[in-house]
């Protein structure tokens, strides 16, 4: 399918919230396109949606700013932290404390190599050995599904979503 077309099919299932492509997200996320990813997801959830959604818009975030500190980009960086990130503090004021104390450090890296989320700390495994490493750790490339390993989903807000919710496990509160 013509690039052009691709777009255009993924903005239809976005918009329509008929067909989630999880390959398209999966290149996305590849590519760094963080943006993109998160428009994509925006058509299926929001932010505040639920706490599942939550999470994936914090690591989406937290990601792209790790990858400018990374490369030095301070303005960038503060940016991030003042549109993107600063949502989450609500929820997590200790973690965003650390996330904005990186600006202050010369080199990250060793002062942040245990991995932090918005809900629950966690042991960093090794990166997927079937790409070279990324010099900024990905935790959404961490478990992702062989393509084609999800079926599509239905149209948006039926209501298997209100019962896998329902059934979903239950996250640890977080204490602020």
């Amino acid at each position: 399918m013509p690039h052009c077309f691709s777009k255009s099919l993924s903005r239809l299932e976005q918009e329509s919230g008929f067909f989630f492509n999880m390959k398209y997200v999966e290149d996305e996320v590849h590519n760094g396109n963080w943006d993109e990813v998160e428009k994509y997801l925006s058509g299926f959830t929001k932010v505040d949606d639920n706490r599942y959604s939550m999470k994936i818009f914090f690591e989406i975030r937290n990601q792209k700013y790790l990858e400018a500190l990374d490369k030095n980009d301070r303005p960038n960086v503060v940016d991030i932290v003042g549109k993107d990130l600063k949502v989450f503090s609500t929820f997590n004021k200790e973690l965003f404390k650390e996330i904005t104390q990186l600006l202050t450090l010369e080199n990250f890296r060793p002062s942040f190599s245990h991995k932090k989320t918005l809900f629950v700390d966690h042991s960093c495994g090794p990166p997927n050995g079937a790409r070279a490493p990324s010099p900024v750790r990905n935790p959404l490339l961490d478990g992702l599904p062989k393509a084609g390993g999800y079926p599509p989903l239905g149209v948006h807000g039926n209501n298997s979503q209100a019962v896998e919710e329902k059934n979903a496990p239950e996250l640890p509160k977080i204490d602020v």
